[in-house]
């Protein structure tokens, strides 16, 4: 069997190793990623912005390309309507994506 001190030796250095990695992804700079927008209406925007920028950040850049209020604006994927304070990383939105545009 394991002795205890092969535990203890494990799991500090597994609390090491997960230390590491977190202060690897808190600095990590963010890559400015692309999003399209679409309203079927004729109207397609293309958006840059981070990964960490809120749908409500989103939804601020393209009101400020399209002339439109930025509360006034929906954004879907198929049937998911984006709500504002989850950020696009959380959503899994990544460079490129298409995105549904919609005015309430």
């Amino acid at each position: 069997m394991f002795s205890r001190s092969w535990f203890t030796a494990n799991a500090c250095e597994c609390e090491r190793n997960a230390s590491d990695f977190l202060r690897e992804r808190t600095t990590e700079k963010s890559e400015m990623i692309e999003v399209v927008c679409n309203d079927r209406l004729g109207k397609k925007v293309r958006v840059k912005c981070n990964q960490e920028d809120t749908i409500g950040d989103l939804k601020k850049l393209i009101a400020a390309q399209t002339g439109t209020r930025w509360d006034k604006i929906v954004l879907k994927k198929w049937y998911t309507i984006f709500k504002d304070h989850v950020s696009l990383g959380d959503y899994e939105i990544h460079d490129g994506m298409n995105l549904e545009l919609y005015y309430q």
